[in-house]
């Protein structure tokens, strides 16, 4: 049954990469590839039984939906994550997705989303919405989330959405150059920004724009830990032990196997309980009052 609140003594950890979606259609090209490509143990996409299945496991997740019409996959709305927050408050953080090269319409739901303060960060992915992270066009919209004091996640790397697709399924990869986002963390310093996932191939970019910018922090997520690469590894157990965080890509990979394959990696002991919940709680600011 869902408890009143996040009980944050109690949460063995913090998943902050876990997707919201409808079962995967075996007519819809891009869910077939991307089964084919992850090969994904079953869990539910059922949104009370997802949190059911992280609470068994005493574990919080920032849950969210992207806002992209690229695959042709049926999207979860936004309010239907608000309204499983507002139903188990106990695991679910919910954060919000927009395309914000939809222009005034973007802005408009944005605004739309922050006005009851129930939404705790937002989510984009570049390749699916088709933009280049550092475009001005985005500007309005980053000035608004640094306004209201919240992290951004944004997908970098590779992309295993439209893998082995013909043509790769119209998703460039260029746009998951986590170098755009530098610019970004230039022009909006107040904004917390989340580089999701190991940035193949441009993982030391990623590193490198992490080191250099406070804000800026990068969520294990889209990849089994035993296929983590060295320098990843190296730079979480030392400069970067505060900016790492744990995030599965819940469906796609579970939180089971993480957790598992994380266990056999050469992680120091006091650094990983900053990698799978304290950094995430000072991050999400989890504990401290809304304002």
């Amino acid at each position: 049954m869902a408890g009143s609140a996040l009980d944050l003594e109690n949460l063995t950890a913090i998943d902050v990469h876990v997707h919201a979606q409808y079962p995967s259609d075996p007519q819809n090209a891009a869910d077939r590839a991307a089964q084919a490509y992850f090969r994904p143990a079953p869990v539910p996409t059922e949104l009370d039984a997802l949190a059911a299945y992280y609470r068994e496991r005493r574990i919080a997740c920032v849950l969210f939906t992207v806002d992209e019409r690229l695959t042709g996959r049926a999207r979860v709305p936004n309010d239907d994550v608000l309204a499983a927050a507002d139903r188990h408050p106990d695991v679910v953080i919910p954060f919000a997705s927009v395309d914000p090269m939809r222009g005034e319409e973007a802005l408009r739901e944005v605004d739309r989303l922050l006005a009851d303060g129930r939404v705790r960060g937002f989510k984009l992915h570049p390749q699916l919405q088709q933009f280049a992270p550092n475009d001005r066009a985005v500007y309005p919209f980053y000035e608004r989330v640094q306004a209201a004091r919240l992290p951004l996640i944004v997908h970098t790397g590779h992309s295993g959405i439209g893998t082995g697709m013909r043509g790769g399924g119209g998703v460039r990869l260029k746009y998951g150059n986590p170098m755009l986002l530098d610019d970004v963390a230039v022009d909006f310093p107040d904004l917390p920004i989340v580089l999701a996932h190991p940035s193949f191939p441009w993982q030391e970019e990623a590193i490198s724009v992490c080191l250099h910018k406070p804000q800026v922090y990068i969520d294990l997520s889209g990849w089994a830990p035993k296929y983590f690469p060295p320098v990843l590894v190296q730079y979480a157990n030392g400069q970067l032990r505060e900016k790492v965080l744990f995030g599965s890509d819940y469906p796609l990979i579970s939180p089971d196997r993480w957790m598992s394959e994380f266990a056999e990696l050469p992680i120091r002991d006091e650094v990983r309980p900053l990698i799978v919940k304290q950094n995430a709680l000072r991050l999400l600011r989890l504990g401290e009052p809304r304002r």
